[in-house]
């Protein structure tokens, strides 16, 4: 059996060994060593990765107490030189530790035990056992765990026996009764736990919590840790910088020069809506005006408008005249049929009807159709044959 190198210490990285079998499997090829630092999937914790004798490790799961290493390719040398990702893997670590504190910190303020931890590749997040939770808690917890990073606490693991566990203050009972490791934070809590760990709570940097939210009854808190809590900050601030040179003004006024901006777009959004209308109206009386003697139909063809445009100009024709309106756009290759209603014709149907030969996708009711092609050409065709129809 492997020798599990993890758990004597989360910070061996790099370490010579030899491969014991190999395994040929319908997903990869598989190799197991006689002394592994790659922390295989498990406690809500990912797998490490990194090279055996330079080849890519692709995964790591455990079965039957075996460590498999999925690799890219079957090493050459049985006597192999290997070596983790640390970057990733010391992020597990800050993540993992971080989340047993901020458990820790939830249970003692709020006796809200942790029913779950996910640890993914941009967040991590934990399942509380409580129904709400205030932004002034979430602020206290926040500060509470920062704290006990501060107080640089030692974190030690260690493996005990049933009898050891028994006389420890375990925050919940492992579902193991062997080879039982304790993970402790000292003054804070004795956990069961088989994950990789800094050493001390200093070493997690800092706890931010980002948002909160209700999950079948309980609350699940999104968080981020050390580097990662890092990186979201610089990237928050990176986005307020532009924010600030985009709106010219300091950063502590974005919020109401923004506020400022929504009102003007709005009072922008309805004086264009009027324009739109009042043009709207001045064109469909231009095309009624223009109309031929003996026209059945009336046409439009627009090269500026899209079909949200396009509707309001057929609701403004419709509400002025009897006849068909057949409109046509440029813009997104869209084509509208609507008419009043006294028409004994249904636009609906006519699109249904004839939208397949010209490769068309639409539909609509009696009184007004809309249908897209992908293509200018096969727009302009739909629409001068549905004009010669009338």
């Amino acid at each position: 059996m492997t020798t599990k190198l993890y758990y004597d210490s989360a910070y061996v990285n790099e370490w010579s060994t030899t491969i014991t079998s190999t395994l040929q499997r319908e997903d990869g090829i598989y190799v197991t060593l006689a002394e592994t630092a790659f922390y295989p999937h498990g406690g809500g914790q990912p797998c490490d990765t990194g090279t055996i004798g330079g080849i890519a490790v692709l995964d790591v799961v455990l079965e039957d107490q075996e460590v498999l290493h999925k690799v890219a390719e079957l090493p050459v040398q049985m006597e192999v030189r290997c070596k983790l990702d640390w970057s990733r893997r010391f992020d597990h670590m800050q993540q993992h530790s971080g989340q047993h504190l901020l458990s820790a910190v939830f249970r003692e303020r709020y006796q809200a035990m942790t029913l779950s931890f996910h640890l993914g590749s941009d967040y991590a997040t934990i399942d509380l056992a409580m129904p709400e939770l205030s932004a002034a808690q979430m602020a206290e917890a926040e500060q509470e765990v920062n704290r006990q990073i501060y107080l640089n606490r030692p974190v030690t693991s260690y493996f005990v026996t049933a009898e050891e566990m028994a006389r420890l203050p375990l925050v919940k009972l492992p579902k193991v009764t062997e080879d039982i490791r304790i993970v402790e934070i000292e003054g804070v809590e004795h956990n069961a736990c088989g994950g990789t760990h800094v050493s001390s709570t200093g070493a997690i940097g800092m706890v931010k919590l980002l948002r909160s939210e209700k999950q079948k009854g309980n609350i699940r808190i999104t968080f981020q840790c050390g580097s990662r809590a890092l990186n979201e900050f610089n990237n928050s601030l990176q986005i307020l910088s532009k924010l600030s040179v985009k709106f010219n003004t300091g950063k502590d006024e974005i919020v109401d020069r923004i506020e400022k901006w929504e009102q003007e777009q709005k009072q922008l959004q309805i004086e264009l809506a009027a324009m739109k209308e009042l043009n709207d109206s001045y064109l469909a009386r231009e095309l009624l005006s223009s109309m031929e003697a003996g026209c059945q139909v009336i046409t439009h063809i627009s090269d500026t408008r899209p079909l949200k445009d396009l509707q309001s100009l057929a609701a403004n024709l419709t509400a002025l005249t009897e006849l068909p309106v057949l409109l046509l756009t440029a813009v997104e290759n869209k084509v509208v049929l609507a008419h009043h209603g006294a028409a004994a014709l249904s636009c609906g149907a006519f699109f249904k009807a004839h939208l397949n030969e010209y490769h068309g996708k639409g539909g609509g009711s009696d009184k007004l159709a809309q249908a897209g092609f992908p293509s200018w050409e096969a727009a302009q065709a739909f629409y001068d044959f549905a004009r010669q129809q009338f």
